[in-house]
């Protein structure tokens, strides 16, 4: 690897990229080339279970400025790209897909509005090229995100972007479990810049997120920037005493009314009791979710684990592999 900080690095989460990787390095090396700045590229391989790696070793060992990492089993992409932003040393970092959803073209737009005085600049796609069910999904996370944490993400906005080294440096002392990319620049509040950016169509295959990772991603989201869940499960507990001291008063009410009604109550005692019986089971699941993301922070286990990294040597010899386990859990 060469020993002089670059001016510009790239971080690219790999997953299911085998036939992408070969266009996408093609066309992003011409693109950092035009810019007539030193960068890097790291690919960071989670463990994907196609010949992706073999692909960025094979481009790491024959390209100086780029950077193979692979992860010792599929953490998420959340987790690589946090993985990738602790090897890049650029002072300035882009952050990209590598479907090439994310065109390398509009880098150089990025960085030059970022150099205008913005720490942090967002890459808005104009009209998202995904299929529908995902653009649906992805509508209502951010709906519901955005109630529930507080914050106001833009569900135009993916990772692309482009990052100072101050941002990324106050990104990575956050060592949470619970990992949401987006959500935790949108903290740190850096000053912020938007760019409006062509979104392609995916390049090769299918997206890897499903409606379960979909559905985790948004849990993990919620639940890590926001306690309004136990608020809200407060609020629908009061509500549900004051229906029932009401329910309870109204059949006191009727009795005296008409004592000769005779009240079975079998079809409301359960109906209420089995509602009010789920409206607990579901606080408690709240409170359990929450107390599982406490347990899994105090663990104190490394956010990722490297298995392999390939790299060109310093003085531009040939490339070497570091074989070792690396934690990288500060």
């Amino acid at each position: 690897m060469i020993s002089q900080s670059p001016f510009i690095s790239v971080v690219v989460p790999v997953y299911r990229a085998e036939r992408i990787l070969p266009i996408l390095a093609k066309r992003l090396t011409a693109s950092l080339a035009a810019l007539q700045r030193s960068y890097e590229i790291i690919l960071v391989d989670d463990r994907s279970p196609d010949g992706s790696w073999e692909v960025i070793r094979q481009m790491a060992m024959t390209h100086p400025c780029m950077v193979a990492m692979r992860l010792s089993r599929n953490f998420g992409q959340h987790y690589a790209i946090t993985a990738g932003l602790d090897a890049a040393r650029g002072e300035w970092t882009v952050i990209m897909d590598c479907d090439l959803q994310d065109q390398p073209e509009e880098i150089s737009g990025l960085l030059a509005l970022a150099e205008q005085g913005y720490d942090v600049v967002l890459a808005r796609r104009k009209v998202r090229r995904d299929r529908l069910p995902k653009r649906i999904f992805s509508r209502l996370f951010y709906v519901v995100f955005n109630f529930l944490s507080g914050y106001r993400m833009d569900p135009t906005v993916g990772a692309f972007r482009i990052m100072h080294r101050r941002v990324v440096d106050a990104y990575l002392s956050m060592r949470e479990v619970s990992r949401l990319f987006g959500g935790l620049i949108e903290w740190l509040g850096f000053e912020t810049a938007y760019l409006d950016v062509e979104h392609a169509s995916r390049y090769d295959g299918r997206s890897s997120y499903n409606f379960r990772s979909m559905t985790r991603l948004a849990l993990d989201g919620m639940i890590a920037f926001s306690n309004r869940p136990l608020y809200l499960s407060i609020a629908i507990g009061l509500a549900m005493s004051f229906l029932s001291a009401g329910f309870g008063a109204a059949l006191v009410i009727r009795y005296f009314l008409n004592p000769r009604i005779g009240v079975p109550g079998w079809l409301s005692t359960v109906t209420l009791t089995t509602f009010t019986g789920g409206l607990i089971l579901l606080n408690l699941g709240v409170l359990g979710v929450y107390l599982g993301r406490i347990y899994d922070q105090t663990k104190g286990r490394p956010l990722y684990v490297v298995d392999r990294i390939v790299a060109q040597a310093e003085g531009g010899n040939p490339a070497h592999s570091l074989d070792t386990v690396i934690h990288e859990g500060k």
